[in-house]
């Protein structure tokens, strides 16, 4: 983030002492939280460690700011942070280098491997989906038990997966939702969709227990949907609570149908009651006073209990009535009775909208007692359409499963495609596959060397972006793959200054690698893209060339190295055994370069034909001209510079 962006706030230093903290903590526990496990939870919190416990009573001061420290009441869903790695890492220039979230081009969703994997159906699956592409896993039986659950809805025959999934079509964003009720900034109407949406998924998915039981055999799926009926049981108590017209219109006065729970209500709408009966029974006597037997009460913009008298019989009407409005042919009275009581009504009225919202509230803090539990279906949920997001991936044609294994240090792939551009190119053009061989036992570094726009950047991202996908627990573009879990990739690729902190493109270059070297271990996989180019060709040289061997000689990582400088390759004779040189395949096409030269010195550029195809042994050269020549730049300006190369070329070549 660039500096402007990010607040600091600064706590006073009382807010960190133990002494402070534990009365402020102790308070919060046995006095603020609800019902009577204030106690126990507290016997929880005093048992971590001091530093803990004071960070914990900032955290506290902090959030009531906000109204926001009921966050806290729940112990239980504290979570230890621990110094073994939960997830790979991948770091903000690998996300953005192997376009996992957005696209490099115009930073949308399309073209990102989120794209490709999304085939969700619920916004929070969606939200998780996003969570799983960023944290790939480290562990091989979590891994192994996502791909045996996506393996098994691709190739389950039961229609109990079809039913599962229609569920998840058109559910509103409970889990949003859920939270805005939580935090009580929820209207009625959107409870009443969230509770009854919950309850008829509660239902619905009782209903298919005993298929699940009998047709769903993978641990990860079974248990989710078994555990969400018994983790939503407590939702359909409310919704008996409520009354559904009501909850629609907002009107909370008559939002709780069984008003037993709600003995202030009640009592209110007594007294409401008895107000009226009272003016209603007072209209016998103004029947006698206008000697009109067939009075009635008439409410006209709002005024009730108005006494309609015509205006020739005005007469009749006593003195001390107090006229409330009148037309050409009418007048309209309120009697001293009706004025003292119709008074009381509108304030008992006015009192019992403050007792409903007040009620409401409590309502909704009752219910958010279930919070965690509604919340962990709802998480469960997810899961389920993340699942079937990636079976819906591995469907498409010429996916595999690949085998992921702890403690093995390789990326093996065989026929391997990348799955974006697989997906963008679709089947009329096929992207051409590759493979790849990488083991810490054999060869663990790649030095790719070749004509530029020849595929070498998308051949390693597709190595990188298939490494992903398999810790995803996705299946992947290729024939088949075998992958030792990685701890991170590291890339670095691409050219940008940051102008706004003064470095120039070359130092955000060297500064993202040594990010690197400080982090990547041997179970990672790092890729550099054409390090060294920001510079002179010497500096740019002797950088490449001893950082690639730092890598190969300390850091034992998965290397793959793209480099436009030969002599970076002489390091395959160094290390035999863990170097291996490659360049992506061309054909140059004689005739273009044979056509007849006007003179002795006119040099035409090559014209290259790209394979695409990942080669053993080095390019000799980039043919940067052919590029120059398919970005049209001028006929002369090329002439010119194919001369100047030659010259260039035999020269070196004489003082060798």
């Amino acid at each position: 983030l660039r500096e402007d962006r990010i607040r600091i706030e600064r706590m006073e230093n009382f807010h960190f002492e133990y002494s402070h903290a534990f009365q402020l903590i102790t308070d919060f526990y046995t006095k603020e939280v609800p019902d009577n496990t204030g106690p126990q939870k507290l016997s929880v919190i005093l048992s971590l460690d001091k530093p803990v416990i004071c960070s914990l009573s900032a955290v506290i001061a902090y959030l009531k700011e906000f109204n926001l420290e009921r966050m806290l009441y729940s112990p239980s869903n504290f979570k230890q942070l621990s110094s073994e790695a939960e997830y790979m890492t991948i770091n903000g220039a690998t996300m953005k280098n192997l376009e996992i979230l957005q696209n490099q081009t115009d930073m949308k969703t399309k073209g990102s491997l989120l794209w490709v994997l999304d085939h969700t159906k619920t916004s929070f699956g969606r939200r998780r989906l996003k969570k799983w592409v960023t944290q790939p896993l480290m562990k091989s039986s979590e891994i192994n038990a996502r791909l045996d659950a996506v393996s098994e809805i691709l190739q389950s025959e039961s229609s109990v997966f079809g039913q599962i999934q229609n569920l998840l079509c058109k559910l509103p964003d409970i889990e949003r939702g859920l939270c805005s009720v939580f935090h009580k900034k929820c209207s009625t109407q959107e409870f009443f969709l969230i509770v009854s949406t919950l309850s008829r998924l509660d239902l619905e998915i009782q209903t298919l227990v005993p298929v699940i039981h009998s047709h769903v055999k993978t641990p990860l799926l079974q248990n989710a949907l078994l555990e969400i009926p018994e983790l939503l049981s407590p939702v359909k108590h409310y919704l008996k609570i409520l009354n559904e017209e009501a909850a629609k219109t907002g009107d909370k006065t008559q939002l709780f149908k069984d008003l037993t729970d709600f003995p202030v209500i009640r009592k209110k709408k007594e007294e409401i009651l008895d107000v009226i009966s009272k003016i209603q029974l007072h209209l016998l006597d103004i029947r006698k006073q206008i000697k009109k037997p067939s009075a009635e009460y008439v409410t006209v913009s709002g005024q009730e209990f108005l006494i309609e008298v015509k205006n020739c019989h005005k007469s009749c009407v006593p003195s001390d009535w107090v006229m409330i409005s009148s037309t050409k042919a009418v007048s309209r009275f309120h009697s001293p009775f009706i004025i003292e009581n119709y008074r009381h009504l509108n304030q008992l009225r006015e009192q019992l909208v403050l007792d409903c919202n007040a009620e409401w509230l409590n309502f909704l803090d009752h219910f958010s007692q279930h919070y965690h539990p509604v919340s962990k279906a709802i998480g469960h949920l997810a899961t389920v359409d993340c699942l079937f997001s990636l079976a819906q991936v591995a469907k498409q044609g010429d996916y595999c499963r690949p085998t992921v294994q702890d403690n093995r240090q390789e990326i093996i792939i065989k026929n391997g495609r990348h799955p974006v551009i697989d997906v963008l190119l679709g089947e009329q053009d096929q992207y051409v596959p590759n493979t790849t061989n990488l083991s810490g036992d054999g060869e663990r570094v790649m030095i790719i060397t070749g004509p530029n726009m020849g595929g070498k950047s998308s051949y390693i991202k597709q190595v990188a972006l298939i490494t992903v996908m398999a810790q995803i627990g996705s299946y992947v573009p290729a024939e088949e793959s075998t992958i030792g879990v990685m701890d991170g990739i590291f890339t670095r690729m691409g050219a940008a200054d940051n102008i706004y902190k003064g470095r120039s493109t070359f130092m955000e270059e060297l500064t993202d690698t040594a990010e690197i070297i400080r982090k990547a271990t041997s179970r990672s996989l790092v890729i550099l893209d054409e390090l060294g180019r920001g510079t002179s060709t010497h500096d740019g040289i002797a950088i490449a060339y001893a950082t690639l061997e730092h890598f190969i000689k300390d850091v034992g990582s998965l290397t793959l190295f793209v480099t436009h400088y030969p002599s970076v390759c002489e390091l395959q004779k160094v290390y035999p055994e863990k170097v291996g040189n490659y360049h992506m395949a061309f054909l140059v096409n004689e005739e273009e370069s044979a056509e007849p030269k006007g003179s002795e010195d006119e040099e035409n550029p090559e014209f290259i034909t790209f394979l695409y195809q990942i080669t053993k042994g080095v390019s000799a050269r980039s043919y940067g001209l052919n590029v120059a020549k398919l970005a049209d730049i001028p006929e002369e300006i090329l002439k010119k510079a194919a001369h100047k190369s030659k010259e260039m070329e035999t020269m070196v070549n004489m003082k060798r």
